[in-house]
C-alpha cells in the first residue's frame, strides 16, 4: 500500500464481483474512499463483507436513466468513476443471431456507460477520471464474436470522444483479454475449463488472466494524470499471437 489515492473518492459501478470487486479492493489498498454499486443489494452486502468496513455500497439499476441521474445527484462529488458493469457475453454466428437480443447486449455495456458518464462526469473533481471497460474483441474478433466486438468497439470510440468533450476530466478504458470471472458462467464447467486451458497454451504468459491482474490497470489510469483517451490492453499477449 502506497496511499496513492489517499483522500480521494472512487465510485465503482458493477463492483459486486469479478473485475469491479478487484478494482474496489485495490483502491482501498491505496487508501481511497470507495463506493461500490451493483443492481442487487444481497450481492453488494456480500461484496462489502469481503472488502471490509471502509467500503460503502448501494443498489442501482444502471439501465434506468432516471435512477442513474438521481444517484449522481445525491452521491456528492468524487474523484474517479470506474465502469465495469457487464452481463454474460453473447456469442453466436451472425446467421443464428437474434437481433432483438443483440440490441439488448448494448444496454448495460454501452448505454449504461454513457448514462454514467453523462450524469457522473459533472461530479468528478478536478484531476479526476472516468474509466470504462471494453475488451480485445474490438481489435481481434473471432468467428461468432461480431456482437461482442461491436460493443467493445463502441466503448472504445466513446472513450476517445469523451476524453475530448469532458476535458479536463480524463477518460480512458481498460481492455482485458480472457479473464477467469463470472462472465463465463453461462458455459458448462467443462467447456469453460477447456477454453481456459486452450488459451493458456497459446498465450505468451502461459495462463489466462485474473480479476486482480486487470484491476491494476484501472489503478494506473486513475493515478496517471497524463493518460486520457487511451485504451489500456491487459491481455497476456493475446493480440500478439
Amino acid at each position: 500500500m502506497s496511499g496513492r489515492l489517499l483522500g480521494q473518492r472512487v465510485i465503482v459501478l458493477g463492483a459486486s464481483s469479478g473485475i469491479g470487486l478487484a478494482v474496489a479492493r485495490e483502491a482501498l489498498r491505496e487508501e481511497a474512499e470507495v463506493v461500490i454499486v451493483s443492481s442487487q443489494m444481497p450481492r453488494i452486502e456480500k461484496a462489502l463483507a469481503a472488502l471490509g468496513p471502509k467500503a460503502q455500497g448501494c443498489a442501482l439499476n444502471l439501465l434506468d436513466e432516471a435512477e442513474v441521474e438521481r444517484f449522481f445527484n445525491t452521491i456528492g462529488d468524487f474523484d474517479h468513476l470506474v465502469y465495469t458493469a457487464g452481463d454474460t457475453l453473447r456469442l453466436a454466428q451472425l446467421a443464428d443471431a437474434d437481433l432483438a437480443e443483440a440490441r439488448s447486449a448494448y444496454e448495460l455495456r454501452y448505454w449504461g456507460a454513457l448514462a454514467a458518464a453523462k450524469y457522473g462526469g459533472r461530479r468528478v473533481r478536478p484531476g479526476g477520471s472516468i474509466t470504462f471497460t471494453t475488451g480485445i474483441a474490438a481489435a481481434r474478433p473471432r468467428a461468432g464474436w461480431a456482437l461482442v466486438a461491436s460493443v467493445c468497439g463502441a466503448v472504445e470510440a466513446l472513450t476517445r470522444a469523451l476524453a475530448v468533450e469532458l476535458a479536463p476530466v480524463r477518460v480512458n478504458a481498460v481492455s482485458p483479454g480472457l479473464v477467469a470471472t463470472n462472465l463465463w458462467e453461462g458455459m458448462s464447467g467443462q467447456s469453460r475449463q477447456q477454453m481456459y486451458a486452450d488459451a493458456a497454451d497459446a498465450l505468451p504468459v502461459g495462463r489466462v488472466g485474473s480479476a486482480e491482474d486487470v484491476a491494476t490497470a484501472y489503478l494506473f489510469l486513475m493515478c496517471s494524470g497524463f493518460a486520457t483517451g487511451q485504451t489500456h490492453v491487459v491481455d497476456g499477449g493475446a493480440l500478439l499471437v
